[in-house]
């Protein structure tokens, strides 16, 4: 039995919708894009979405149109992808490292609050996993000081704080459509806004700084999505809630047939609609496998998983080396524990009957 980590759902919509636009001749930024705009803008509740190329282009972009450069500090989570620091120092900027929750893996506002120094001008939150961080205290502490929220949403489309939407709960919503994310454009991004003057900067960013044809009024960059890439992203978002629903039915299932001593399942903080980008449990030393044990048996039974992450961004040798003790504890000690199994929407329950009966009966 062969059951995938990921599996991107693509069906007849989006070929039909791919074949339109090559038809059309119209394959670069053109009336689809703008379609693809409108519709996930109004999708996430949110005033304004501007297409990029992929989801760091929409974290650099953001960052910049929210000022951010060379001598600015900007506060990130320590457990995420590289890109949430990465964009911060692609604007000259330094990425400052916050400690996460050691059950939602989310960024804590107590190691926000204590980051804070006079260098400091946004902060960043990752909605990692699926799961939206504790956006009001953290938002709090952003209005205290008067420093924009940015939240990095590449894994949370169509997750609920409060009832809000992800990408409408800061200054600025960083979206990726990359082929495992729970809707897909193949590459591809979106930033999301309530500010119009944003959103007009944020036009500029991505298009070489042009306010018209020829004309530079700002430094900017290539980062225009395809008609082709949008294409595909209106179908998609179709179908994203479907695919979150069948989602969470599979983390349900995990969570009522996960039973194995020393297994962790992840927790779901309250007021929130966690969609599942990954299914990510904590391999603890009361398992009677090691976490790299356990992949090479899932492996040879034919079951995908993957560690998402194994080195937290401040360990990683792009950034300073780490004092001693650690800044950012609960960051290293879940890249030593945490382990993506499948939960995409393919799945059916004969796999997730698998899965659970595979790692249970290890121990």
């Amino acid at each position: 039995m062969q059951v995938l980590i990921a599996r991107p759902v693509v069906g007849q919509d989006e070929v039909a919708a791919v074949s339109e636009v090559l038809l059309s001749g119209m394959l670069a930024q053109g009336e689809k894009v703008a379609g693809f705009e409108q519709k996930f803008a109004a999708y996430c509740g949110a005033a304004h979405a501007v297409a990029v190329n992929n989801g760091t282009a929409a974290l650099h972009a953001a960052l910049l149109a929210a000022g951010i450069g060379p001598g600015d500090e900007v506060i990130v989570p320590a457990f995420s992808f590289i890109a949430t620091a990465t964009a911060v120092s692609m604007c000259g900027a330094q990425p400052v490292f916050a400690d996460v929750d050691e059950h939602t893996f989310n960024i804590r506002p107590d190691q926000v609050r204590d980051r804070i120094t006079p260098k400091t001008k946004a902060v960043v939150g990752v909605h990692l996993f699926g799961q939206p961080f504790d956006v009001d205290p953290v938002l709090e502490i952003c209005e205290a000081h008067n420093l924009p929220l940015i939240e990095d949403a590449a894994q949370a489309h169509g997750a609920l704080y409060h009832g809000v939407k992800a990408g409408n709960l800061g200054k600025f919503g960083c979206f990726s459509f990359y082929a495992t994310k729970n809707m897909i454009t193949g590459e591809g991004g979106m930033v999301t806004t309530n500010d119009k003057p944003s959103a007009d900067k944020l036009r500029l960013i991505i298009n070489h700084g042009q306010s018209e044809k020829y004309l530079h009024t700002i430094l900017g960059y290539n980062y225009r999505m395809t008609d082709i890439a949008a294409a595909i992203g209106i179908v998609q978002l179709k179908k994203l809630d479907k695919f979150n629903m069948r989602r969470r039915k599979n983390a349900e299932y995990y969570a009522a047939n996960l039973t194995a001593k020393g297994i962790v399942r992840p927790k779901v903080a309250e007021n929130v609609q966690h969609v599942y980008h990954q299914y990510v449990i904590q391999v603890t030393k009361d398992f009677p496998l090691s976490r790299s044990a356990l992949m090479d048996h899932l492996k040879a039974k034919g079951i995908g998983s993957a560690v998402h992450y194994p080195i937290p961004i401040h360990r990683q040798p792009l950034y300073a080396p780490v004092a001693d003790p650690d800044p950012c504890p609960v960051a290293t000690r879940l890249s030593g524990t945490a382990l993506s199994l499948p939960v995409h929407p393919s799945l059916d329950t004969k796999d997730l009957a698998y899965v659970c009966d595979v790692i249970n009966r290890v121990s």
